[in-house]
């Protein structure tokens, strides 16, 4: 029975790398129904879910889970610290937080890009989970981990993407890729620091005030002597004609 079990996942994981990109390490986002199901059968999911998926795994959480387990209160004190022990991860809800399958379900949008993994006891949360595609979906039946075969949308999308009506996320990303590695497209960096342009203030040298012209003293004394001989002249001559028309 576990053979078929680990043959179903390694089917079901293949299709997700061929398709979505997921890869080692798996990234597995778990609630607070996933952990309390896991205390109540006993399951180490530190040591089962490598073995299972047969790859390095991470069980990641986020703080919109941790504190709805907080506010469940006493019953659900397992399942918060199997769940603290979990790297969180960053989610949208940072100022008013909402609950646990909202939250992971933010965590999934636009095309699962982080490549996560659900892992929930929750059937609605599942429910809605399966009409995303391209989102591994994991629960736990009788004691043991399942990962869910890929829900008939994920199938669906996977056909249009073959042929040719749709462009996956993963072909997305691969071909932007190959775009900057060959120059075609600027990197977001490159086009942050051209948007950034410093706003040019004026030039330092053009504010500065225009030098008045210091005039020699010595210069400024000769020029003023010399307009005074030139009024003395004028009047020393008019003086003397008068005098001349007078004898005449």
């Amino acid at each position: 029975m576990k053979i078929t079990r680990q043959k179903h996942a390694k089917k079901h994981l293949g299709f997700f790398r061929n398709n979505f990109g997921v890869r080692e390490p798996y990234q597995i986002l778990l609630d607070g129904t996933f952990c309390q199901a896991a205390l109540r059968g006993r399951i180490q999911l530190r040591e089962q879910l490598p073995r299972y998926l047969m790859g390095e795994t991470q069980l990641c959480t986020t703080r919109c889970v941790l504190k709805e387990l907080e506010t469940l209160g006493k019953d659900l004190y397992g399942a918060k610290l199997i769940a603290q022990k979990c790297q969180v991860r960053n989610c949208p809800h940072f100022k008013n937080a909402v609950s646990g399958s909202e939250c992971l379900l933010a965590m999934v949008e636009e095309g699962n890009p982080h490549h996560y993994f659900v892992a929930t006891q929750d059937q609605n949360l599942s429910m809605k989970v399966k009409k995303k595609p391209g989102v591994p979906l994991m629960f736990i039946i009788q004691n043991t981990i399942v990962l869910d075969k890929p829900s008939p949308k994920t199938v669906a999308f996977v056909k249009a993407v073959e042929s040719g009506q749709l462009v996956s996320v993963h072909e997305k990303q691969s071909i932007k890729q190959l775009k900057e590695e060959q120059g075609l497209v600027k990197n977001q960096e490159q086009r942050r620091r051209k948007k950034r342009k410093k706003i040019s203030g004026p030039n330092p040298l053009s504010c500065l005030k225009k030098k008045k012209k210091t005039q020699d003293p010595e210069s400024s004394a000769s020029g003023k002597k010399r307009k005074r001989k030139r009024i003395r002249n004028r009047s020393t001559s008019k003086v003397l004609s008068e005098k001349q028309n007078n004898n005449e």
